[in-house]
C-alpha cells in the first residue's frame, strides 16, 4: 500500500521507522498531512518575521503567539481536529501576507521560496499538504538534523506558551524559534552547521525552561514536599489533565463553593505541590496514572475531563466518556467541546464544564492512599546539607535521573523493574510522566530522604539540571559529569526532545535514552551523538545496573 502520510516524531513511530498509513497515536493521514502544511506555512511566517527583526522592525505579538501555538498544536497527541488545524493554516497565510506588506514598506527583499509565494485556499490544502512533508528533504542526515531542531522547537514552544499564559515573555525566545525555523529552509547549511544549531536549540531550551520555572514559582510559590491523596471523595468532580497551571488556577477559582471537586490527572499531578493551590479545600488530589491509561480511568472517573495540553488518546467507539471531554489552548479533538482562549486579559469561562460536572456521578475510587512529590530545585536545595552529607558518608551512592515520558509499549516495564532493582543506596530524580512507572513503589528512604524525588512536570527537568549544577558547585567539581549522577531517561514526544537537547547543551554526557532511540535519528546522526555525547540506549535491567551503578 502506498504511503498516505509520513511521521516519525514520537517514540511509537510504526516499526521504529515512521507512520505511513495512520499514526500510532490515532491521528488519521489527512490530519497529519494538514499539520505538515501548517508547519510549511509557519516556516514562511518565520522567514519574513526574522528578516523584519534583523532590519530592526518590531514583530507584532500576535505573530509570536501564532508560531508558538502552531508548533504546540502539532506535538504528538495534542490536536486531532483537522478543522482547527485548517483554521490555523488560514490564519498563518493571512499573517504571512501582513508581514510581507510590512517588509515591502521597509524595503526588505524577500527570498523567492515556495513557503512565501504559494497562495492556496482550503480547496487546495489537501493536495499541497502531500508535497511539503518530512520526506521532502532527500538527504537523510540533513533531514534528521533539521527534524531534530524542529522537534526541539516544538517542545520549547510548549514551555514558552505556558509561561506566556502567566504573563512571562522573553522576546529572544520568540526570535530564536522563528530564526531556527527559517534556518531549516536553507539548502546551504552543512551537517556541522546544523549540529551547532541543534545545540543552540538546546541552549535556548534551558532559557525557556528557566522562564517557565520563574513564571510558575512567581505565580504560585515554590513547590514543596507534599503528600498527594490518590483516593476520592463523594462529590461530583472535574478531572484536569495536561500542563497549563493558569488553567488550573482559573478552574479552581471558578469551582470554589460550587460543590464540584477538582482532581489532577497525569502531567497535572505536580499542581498539587504548589502552595497557592493548597488553599482550595475542593482540590482533592490526583486520580489515575500516566496519559496512556486514560481510556479506562476516564470511564471510572464519571465526571468531565479537561485537556489543557497533550496527551490525548482517541477514545474507543463505545466509550461512555466521549461526550464529557473538553479541550482548550492548542489541543483539539473532533466532536469534543473546545473552551476558547483568553481575550483581553479576561479569565477563561469554565461555567459549561462546571455545570456538566454537577450532572455527573461521583468518581469511582481506583486507588487509595498517598504519593509524595514536590522535590523541585528550591526544595531539594533546602535539604542540600542533608543530601551532601549522605553522599559524603556513602549513604547515597548515586543519583539516577529517570525523567521523561511514559508510553504504552510493554518494553517500558523495564523502568519499573530498573527502579525496583536499584541498590538501596541509590536515589531516583524524576520529572515528567515517566514517574508513574515507579512513584507508587515502596522504595523507602535514605536517612529521611525519599528514594524517589519527583520534581514535577517534564519542563521541571530544568530543576534536575539546577540540582546537578548546585551539587557540582557544592562538591567543587570542574565537570558536571564527575558527579555521582547517571541518566536513564525515557522519551515519547517532543517536550522530551528539548529536555534532551537542553542537557546536551549543558555538557551532560552518557545519557541512556529509551526504550528506543528516535526514529528520526539517521545512522550517521546517531553515530555523532554516540561518539560526541555518549548517548546510549537501554539493554537489560541487570546489564544497565551493572554498567550505570556498580561499575
Amino acid at each position: 500500500m502506498d504511503a498516505k502520510m509520513f511521521c516519525f516524531q514520537c517514540q511509537e513511530a510504526a516499526k521504529g521507522t515512521g507512520c505511513t498509513i495512520k499514526g500510532v497515536c490515532g491521528k488519521d493521514d489527512e490530519t497529519a498531512n494538514r499539520m505538515d502544511l501548517l508547519l510549511f506555512v509557519t516556516k514562511g511566517v518565520s522567514v519574513v518575521a526574522t528578516l523584519l527583526r534583523n532590519a530592526g522592525v518590531e514583530v507584532p505579538a500576535h505573530i509570536n503567539r501564532f508560531v508558538v501555538d502552531a508548533l504546540f498544536s502539532t506535538i504528538t497527541n495534542a490536536n486531532f481536529d483537522i478543522e482547527s488545524i485548517t483554521g490555523r493554516i488560514a490564519n498563518g497565510l493571512k499573517f504571512r501576507e501582513q508581514l510581507k506588506e510590512m517588509a515591502a514598506g521597509h524595503g526588505i527583499e524577500l527570498p523567492v521560496i515556495d513557503e512565501l509565494v504559494w497562495k492556496g485556499d482550503e480547496s487546495t490544502f489537501e493536495g499541497k499538504a502531500l508535497t511539503v512533508g518530512v520526506l521532502r528533504e532527500a538527504n537523510p542526515d540533513i533531514r534528521s538534523l533539521k527534524e531534530l531542531i524542529i522537534y526541539g522547537l516544538k517542545g520549547m514552544a510548549a514551555y514558552v506558551e505556558h509561561a506566556g499564559n502567566l504573563g512571562f515573555e522573553e522576546k529572544d525566545l520568540h526570535a530564536f524559534i522563528q530564526h531556527a525555523l527559517a534556518e531549516t529552509l536553507r539548502k546551504d547549511l552543512s551537517a556541522e552547521q546544523l549540529t551547532a544549531l541543534v545545540l543552540e536549540t538546546g541552549s535556548y531550551g534551558v532559557k525557556a525552561m528557566a522562564l517557565l520555572d520563574k513564571a510558575n514559582t512567581s505565580s504560585y510559590g515554590n513547590p514543596e514536599i507534599t503528600q498527594v491523596n490518590i483516593g476520592v471523595r463523594n462529590n461530583p468532580a472535574i478531572l484536569i489533565s495536561g500542563h497549563d497551571l493558569k488553567d488550573m488556577e482559573e478552574l479552581l477559582a471558578q469551582t470554589e463553593g460550587t460543590g464540584v471537586d477538582v482532581y489532577t490527572h497525569s502531567e497535572m499531578l505536580p499542581a498539587n505541590y504548589y502552595p497557592a493551590f493548597k488553599k482550595y479545600k475542593h482540590f482533592v488530589g490526583n486520580y489515575g496514572n500516566a496519559w496512556w491509561k486514560q481510556r479506562e480511568e476516564f470511564e471510572s472517573f464519571n465526571g468531565p475531563i479537561l485537556f489543557t495540553t497533550n496527551c490525548i488518546v482517541p477514545p474507543l467507539e463505545g466509550a461512555s466518556y466521549k461526550d464529557r471531554v473538553y479541550t482548550t489552548n492548542s489541543t483539539g479533538f473532533p466532536g469534543w467541546k473546545h473552551i476558547p482562549s483568553r481575550e483581553d486579559g479576561r479569565t477563561k469561562d469554565f461555567s459549561e464544564i462546571i455545570a456538566h460536572a454537577k450532572r455527573c456521578d461521583t468518581p469511582k475510587e481506583i486507588e487509595h492512599g498517598q504519593i509524595t512529590g514536590g522535590f523541585a530545585h528550591n526544595q531539594v536545595m533546602a535539604l542540600a546539607d542533608k543530601v551532601i552529607d549522605a553522599v559524603k558518608s556513602g549513604a547515597i551512592r548515586k543519583f539516577v535521573v529517570m525523567a521523561g515520558c511514559d508510553g504504552r509499549m510493554k518494553s517500558r516495564n523495564y523502568y519499573t523493574e530498573f527502579a525496583s532493582e536499584l541498590p538501596s543506596d541509590c536515589v531516583i530524580l524524576t520529572a515528567g510522566c515517566a514517574k508513574y512507572r515507579y512513584n507508587k513503589l515502596p522504595l523507602g528512604d535514605i536517612g529521611g530522604i525519599p528514594r524517589v524525588l519527583d520534581a514535577g512536570q517534564c519542563n521541571d527537568s530544568y530543576s534536575l539540571a539546577v540540582i546537578a549544577m548546585k551539587l557540582q558547585e557544592a562538591f567543587g567539581l570542574e565537570d558536571i559529569n564527575e558527579l555521582p549522577i547517571v541518566y536513564n531517561i525515557a522519551w515519547y514526544e517532543q517536550k522530551a526532545v528539548i529536555v534532551l537537547l537542553a542537557l546536551l547543551s549543558l555538557g551532560v554526557k552518557n545519557i541512556h535514552l529509551g526504550p528506543t532511540l528516535p526514529a528520526f535519528l539517521s545512522p550517521n546522526v546517531a553515530k555523532v551523538l554516540v561518539e560526541n555525547f555518549g548517548i546510549g540506549t537501554i539493554s537489560t535491567v541487570d546489564e544497565d545496573i551493572e554498567k550505570l551503578i556498580l561499575a
